[in-house]
């Protein structure tokens, strides 16, 4: 292989290395900010990425779950966007905090008032929502985008355990393990809770010393890398200027 083919097939490699940690088609998610913790509350970011080159997305509809209502959502201001907020009444109302609650958020629609998602761009709509359900290991919310030129998408499939994920799947929200709450009297309880305090110290110390060496391991690799790119790169520009002067020759 001449060495000007060597730094073109170098070339394509890199681009394709590229290619391949780039992000897969894009579709509306939902991520919380930190844990979403079964029984607990938790903020959630609907994020909405423009998925059209000639069309800006003007309005966007989450539906919230009816099998596992929500007792709190509260959608944070977003500049550029009114927010409308639909309740519907529980069939079996909750109890929170000691208090019944017999209506629960069905669904938020956020309409662009100024603002838009133009192409090659996302928005993020954040919830406080709460209380999350104890018996349920996820969420689903489906949600409905639509474009300026009146075109609808509709996030709305579930995706199934095991299975490929489907066209156009619906937000999924996966819930973590409650936290536990310790209540203890007398001093058996005092003692048991200084050592698990202790623990906890221990613990963080041995925890941050780890992260320092794993943070110390990826700068080390990424230097390496760093060089050797930087290496290969030289070649084939060396190469390249040989064949060069081969050919004048």
């Amino acid at each position: 292989m001449k060495p000007s083919r060597i730094a073109l097939a170098a070339g394509v490699a890199a681009s394709t290395v590229l290619l391949i940690a780039g992000p897969a088609a894009a579709h509306v998610s939902v991520q919380p900010q930190g844990e979403a913790a079964k029984g607990g509350y938790a903020t959630l970011n609907f994020k909405v990425p423009n998925e059209r080159d000639q069309a800006s997305t003007v309005k966007v509809e989450v539906n919230f779950p009816a099998d596992h209502p929500l007792s709190s959502v509260t959608p944070e201001a977003v500049p550029g966007w009114k927010i409308a907020i639909d309740k519907s009444k529980l069939d079996k109302p909750l109890e929170v905090h000691g208090n019944k609650v017999t209506e629960a958020v069905s669904k938020v629609t956020w309409t662009a008032d100024g603002s838009e998602i133009a192409p090659g761009y996302f928005q993020q709509f954040p919830v406080s929502v709460g209380q999350l359900p104890e018996d349920a290991d996820q969420l689903v919310f489906k949600a409905i985008q639509t474009y300026d030129n009146k075109e609808v998408v509709r996030w709305i499939e579930e995706p199934k355990e095991g299975g490929e994920e489907p066209d156009s799947p619906a937000p999924v929200l996966a819930l973590s393990a409650a936290s536990d709450d310790h209540h203890g009297g007398g001093a058996a309880d005092d003692a048991k809770d200084g050592d698990a305090k202790a623990a906890g110290t221990n613990a963080s110390a041995k925890g941050d010393d780890t992260e320092h060496a794993a943070s110390s391991s990826s700068d080390t690799t990424a230097r390496t890398l760093g060089i050797i790119g930087i290496v290969v790169g030289i070649a084939g520009v060396a190469f390249g200027v040989l064949a060069g002067r081969r050919r004048t020759a």
